[in-house]
């Protein structure tokens, strides 16, 4: 199995190494600086007698070494900075995620791409479109991080432990998206059993901004540590065809009445990559946030046109 992951800023090249400790496959990572991914991957592979693991990593600023790669994963981008959306990010990295994925296209036909640079719903439907691959083998990081956000706050609100939590978010990776406190369990029993509405509603809140909370605080940059952990549990799922059901960006044509788009959505992820969109039957009020979510994330197509979307 090669993984190659684009781009060794912050959350690649920790992705990098996350894969590689768990020796999922040879990993290749791709930066265009010259000497950054070679440098980070050096500094990795220095560590491997010190960790008593013999896993395979690469760093290259050539980006046909990434070539025949079952799975492609895009952190390629600008991170944003204090007081920017992810959509203020849009121009930029469209011009990256086009010219990443046209050559991913020639190189790695074949290959599952997960997409990571934000705005993640709108970059994942750019890949789809530039590279024209199947639907169920693109698909973008964004709501399995989400969720991951909503059980941490829950977790330190009841102080319990993170392992104990079901968390179910859908929408946009970014200020449209939606906590299900409906679709939240605590070892089975519903979150409203702990909780009073007051508090999930506090609780949905934060974590819609918690992305941003982050950048705020980091001053430089964004959030690395827990998307990489969210990405590596998509390759997990994919190399181990574990037909987990994971929150993902994922091209719908019908599916919650949507058509021709890539929004935030459970899936059962496995050797395919998208084996299945699951339909969550939601609550009328939930129904309504969600095509909000989506006509936001449409509204942007504009501009992709000059990619021929």
């Amino acid at each position: 199995m090669k993984i190659s992951v684009i781009g060794a800023g912050n959350v690649g090249s920790i992705t990098a190494m996350r894969l590689a400790q768990e020796r999922l496959g040879e990993v290749v990572l791709f930066d265009v600086v010259k000497g950054l991914a070679d440098g980070k991957t050096a500094d990795m592979q220095d560590a491997r007698f010190l960790l008593k693991q013999d896993y395979e990593i690469t760093g290259t600023d050539d980006i046909k070494k990434s070539a025949s790669s079952d799975i492609i994963i895009i952190t390629a981008g600008l991170p944003r900075k204090p007081g920017m959306t992810r959509e203020d990010l849009i121009n930029r990295n469209a011009q990256i995620i086009n010219e990443v994925c046209q050559n991913i296209k020639r190189l790695s036909p074949k290959g599952i791409v997960i997409v990571v640079t934000n705005p993640l719903d709108l970059m994942t439907y750019l890949a789809l479109k530039v590279t024209g691959f199947n639907p169920k083998k693109i698909f973008g990081m964004g709501v399995t991080l989400d969720a991951s956000r909503f059980a941490n706050l829950i977790s330190a609100e009841l102080r319990i432990p993170n392992t104990d939590i079901e968390t179910t978010v859908i929408a946009s990776h970014g200020e449209g998206m939606l906590p299900l406190p409906g679709f939240t369990t605590i070892k089975d029993a519903p979150l409203d059993k702990f909780l009073d509405p007051e508090k999930i509603s506090e609780l949905c809140s934060r974590t819609v901004n918690r992305g941003a909370e982050i950048v705020s605080l980091l001053g430089s940059g964004s959030a690395f540590f827990a998307p990489s952990a969210a990405v590596l549990g998509l390759v997990k799922a994919v190399v181990k065809d574990e037909k987990r059901i994971l929150g993902v960006s994922a091209f719908l044509n019908g599916e919650y009445g949507l058509k021709d788009i890539c929004i935030g959505v459970p899936c059962r992820i496995g050797r395919e990559g998208i084996e299945k969109i699951v339909e969550l039957k939601l609550s009328v009020q939930d129904k309504q946030a969600f095509i909000a979510s989506a006509e936001k994330i449409r509204s942007n197509f504009e501009i992709l046109k000059p990619y021929g979307i």
